[in-house]
């Protein structure tokens, strides 16, 4: 008896240490900056530190000093929730189009999407500077949408052509007999049955419209700047890094995102393994 529960309490103890050290290794870090956004500056990377006492002041003068970066989160917010609504729109389209028709071009095609997610983003990026310059599209909410939506693209149409491929033909056959339209296929049949696929897709631009900087730093200079790109001014402002005050906006920029992606967890989960499950 003792010989056969020494293995399952060394199991079990092991279990607990992984997930021990999962914890440490993805809470840590968002403990730490929590920490230190509520403590005094000059505490902040003091090598001795005295009793820990909680305190608002970086977020008083975040609000005080820095309200560009409030504004760049209402514009972050803007940006993400309309590339969210174009990326999820031309995802499912395309999706319906790849699951439901075969051909050597959409085969190509598929290919190539996928390639091109592959590049590094500034080797897409730089060449479209000339074209959002002559049509007058810098520092405008428009260019970072298009941009945030197209970028999601080819791999928001792979997972809703796999939770589209999931969906039987027979229904389509069936609504097609009864005179269906394609669009009609699409509205009445395909998107009732797709919903999670498109939620998925959604949480995957949010968060990445989000935190995205690049784009932003590239095609923005005042009127649209995004959360993240007043962030990096905090560190080069000229008076020095106010630590306390970075940290502030951090978990600011922070918990709204995390919030979101924790009561969607299920969807997320569902979209990252949708193509594993497939079949």
């Amino acid at each position: 008896m003792a010989n056969s529960s020494a293995p399952r309490l060394a199991t079990a103890l092991g279990k607990i240490f992984a997930v021990t050290v999962i914890l440490i290794w993805s809470i840590g870090p968002i403990a730490l900056i929590f920490v230190a956004s509520l403590t005094h500056e000059r505490d902040i990377f003091a090598a001795a530190r005295t009793a820990w006492r909680p305190t608002f002041e970086n977020f008083i003068m975040l609000w005080r000093k820095w309200g560009d970066f409030f504004a760049g989160l209402t514009n972050s917010l803007i940006i993400a929730a309309g590339a969210t609504l174009l990326a999820v729109a031309v995802s499912t389209l395309a999706g319906f189009g790849y699951s439901r028709w075969r051909s050597r071009f959409l085969s190509g095609s598929a290919f190539a999407l996928i390639a091109l997610r592959l590049l590094p983003p500034i080797v897409t990026t730089l060449p479209l500077f000339p074209v959002v310059n002559a049509l007058r599209l810098n520092d405008t909410h428009a260019v970072l949408i298009i941009l945030y939506a197209a970028f999601f693209v080819s791999l928001g149409t792979m997972v809703m052509r796999t939770f589209i491929d999931q969906i039987p033909r027979e229904l389509d056959e069936a609504a097609a007999m009864d005179g269906a339209t394609q669009f009609q296929i699409l509205r009445k049949v395909i998107l009732p049955l797709c919903g999670q696929g498109m939620v998925a897709v959604a949480i995957f631009v949010i968060v990445f419209a989000w935190n995205e900087f690049l784009f932003a730093f590239i095609f923005t200079t005042k009127w649209a700047k995004t959360a993240p790109l007043v962030m990096s001014e905090m560190i080069g402002s000229l008076d020095g890094v106010e630590w306390g005050v970075l940290f502030a906006a951090t978990i600011t920029q922070l918990l709204p995102v995390l919030l979101f992606v924790i009561l969607s967890q299920r969807h997320l989960i569902e979209g990252l393994t949708a193509g594993a499950t497939k079949g």
